[in-house]
């Protein structure tokens, strides 16, 4: 009997988030998971998160009749690539899909943005990201099968005075995306990054609703679903060919 495939998939606190959802629908795939969660983080957020939400989403995708494994730990910090890898390797086996979800955002301007609140975007959206896809391309032992997909935002559609930090630091995502495609494909390695658009993963007031909803062409925003649609494609045999790119899943949205 073949065994499934096992994924990584970072950034999967809350039940609301684009993590859970990705983790739900690789699971529906058929895929075993394992996933990091910081409730530290997301309860400094307006959105604020529950201590038991990520016991609940473990317990959701083990309902799905798959395996699944988790780790709390901030991916800032040098040591959390290897220590991720370790643990799925003990718990789960060797991963041949990494989805890069977690990231760390708060409102930075040209006024507010500050040396110590760039290094906090900095270690988790550039360098953890980094860190943990080399990590697992160094330690990959599928032959035929290797999936790394990246989530980014819009910054290269249009401007985000209001994020900076947080636009700057996913650029450098879509780069390295890109540049390591050539040196991974003979591992049969692909990676590319998902641009989800906005997305309504519960952080989002009325006003901030009400601000943006008219430059969505289908009257609404981005769901968890949507994005977990697409990046479930990317991870899967159908997207052999597919390498290199940022996809921008923004359903027609107008900046």
């Amino acid at each position: 009997m073949a065994q499934n495939r096992i994924a990584i998939v970072t950034g999967a606190t809350r039940l609301k988030g684009i993590g859970k959802a990705i983790c739900t629908e690789l699971a529906r795939q058929g895929n075993d998971i394992f996933f990091t969660y910081f409730r530290e983080y997301d309860k400094t957020m307006p959105w604020g998160v529950e201590d038991g939400e990520p016991e609940l989403i473990q317990k959701e995708i083990e309902a799905l009749g798959v395996r699944c494994a988790k780790m709390e730990l901030d991916l800032g910090k040098t040591e959390s690539a290897g220590l991720v890898l370790d643990q799925t390797e003990k718990l789960l086996g060797n991963p041949s899909i990494l989805i890069n979800n977690a990231a760390y955002s708060t409102q930075t301007d040209v006024n507010s943005l500050t040396a110590e609140e760039l290094d906090k975007h900095y270690f988790v959206n550039q360098r953890g990201t980094i860190l943990l896809s080399l990590e697992f391309i160094r330690r990959f032992k599928q032959e035929k099968f290797g999936r790394i997909i990246n989530l980014t935002t819009g910054q290269s559609l249009g401007a985000m005075g209001t994020e900076i930090a947080y636009a700057i630091t996913k650029a450098a995502i879509e780069s390295f995306t890109r540049m390591i495609q050539h040196e991974i494909g003979f591992k049969n390695i692909t990676i590319n990054t998902v641009n989800p658009g906005i997305t309504d993963t519960g952080w989002m007031d009325q006003e901030t609703h009400d601000k943006f909803i008219h430059m969505a062409p289908r009257n609404r925003y981005g769901e968890p679903q949507d994005a977990a649609n697409l990046i479930a494609f990317l991870a899967s045999e159908k997207a052999d060919w597919i390498s290199g790119q940022t996809i921008h899943s923004e359903g027609g949205f107008f900046r």
